[in-house]
């Protein structure tokens, strides 16, 4: 570490952002969720406190998700909030400025990415880098990437998944799915108002999934897995009073299936177009799967059954990308092809 300048790592995601300040390792993991006063545009919380204003503010105060599908859809609040996190990791060292490595998903624009470079600049940062996604997770899986045989990872976050081949240190082939966790979720509080005719909010779709949502059905699960129920409260679609109704792991596989096939469809056409010498490699190894939404349970044993190559999630799939973009800031040099500088 320079004497003066702090190095720090963001894996912005779209629900989750985490931050990594070089000899300290990952020191923040909060919802990427801001609340703002409507009157003057300040940033009231950010974090988890701003997440639970979500659907609960009064009129003076919004609350939002600056990033849609793993890229930046508000440049203001996205920009105020990447200010909060480095200000509040980089503590009295902040009068000297930070160097910054930022995710970005490897399908995302040049405009995009100028948007991410500029925000960061513009935060208070004094290089921005950007390294791509499934470049950091792969690292960050401790999967040895500089060497001439081919690697798959498969980042599945809240707003994007993202598969990709890796050898030599750089991305071969890539296809990225604006589909993830939070698709995921839009699919069951859908399935809940169509069959139930109950509304419910984000928070509580995320809720469900969590506790019985699965990628397979039961019966295809382990012997001796019986189905489990929840109670789920929500407000009457027809009557528009409050009631709770009770559901079905099977309920929400089914619910789940289309988003789970856009993250497949994206799988495949990796595979299809991944050289033959590091299709072996592949088959090989297997595809190691990344990010909060890969923790799906039987996600890993979904992908397996329909691609036919074995997938396992890594240890600790959320914080893979943030401990990867730390990792390639540490090792600048090594990695200085795969990294953006501005």
């Amino acid at each position: 570490m320079s004497l003066f300048s702090q190095r720090i790592g963001i894996d912005l995601g779209t629900a989750n952002s985490l931050v990594w300040v070089e000899g300290k390792g990952i020191v923040l993991n909060e919802p990427t969720v801001v609340a703002i006063s409507v009157d003057d545009q300040r940033v009231v919380a950010v974090g988890n406190e701003a997440k639970e204003m979500l659907g609960r503010t009064p009129g003076n105060i919004t609350a939002l998700r600056p990033m849609r599908d793993g890229v930046i859809a508000d440049y203001v609040v996205t920009e105020a909030m990447l200010r909060y996190f480095i200000q509040r990791v980089g503590g009295r060292a902040f009068f000297f400025k930070p160097e910054v490595m930022i995710c970005v998903p490897a399908g995302c624009t040049q405009v995009e990415r100028r948007a991410v470079l500029d925000a960061t600049l513009s935060a208070g940062a004094r290089t921005a880098y950007l390294i791509d996604e499934p470049l950091a997770a792969a690292i960050g899986a401790n999967i040895p990437i500089a060497e001439a045989s081919g690697n798959m990872v498969v980042d599945i976050g809240g707003g994007a998944a993202e598969a990709a081949v890796i050898s030599l240190g750089g991305v071969v082939v890539h296809h990225s799915a604006r589909v993830g966790g939070n698709k995921i979720d839009e699919a069951i509080a859908a399935y809940v108002r169509r069959a139930h005719n109950l509304v419910i909010g984000d928070q509580t779709a995320e809720m469900i999934k969590i506790k019985i949502g699965s990628a397979l059905r039961q019966a295809q699960g382990k012997l001796g897995e019986k189905e489990e129920t929840l109670e789920v409260k929500g407000r009457d679609f027809v009557e528009g009073l409050p009631r709770s109704v009770k559901l079905t792991s099977t309920e929400i596989t089914e619910a789940i299936q289309k988003p789970l096939e856009a993250i497949l469809a994206a799988v495949k056409a990796v595979l299809e177009e991944v050289p033959p010498e590091l299709s072996s490699d592949i088959i090989d190894k297997g595809i190691v799967m990344t990010g909060g939404t890969s923790t799906l349970r039987n996600f890993d044993r979904y992908l397996t059954e329909k691609t036919g190559v074995p997938c396992h999630v890594a240890e600790d799939a959320i914080l893979c990308v943030a401990r990867g973009t730390g990792v390639a800031l540490e090792n600048l040099d090594l990695y200085k092809r795969s990294v953006t500088k501005r």
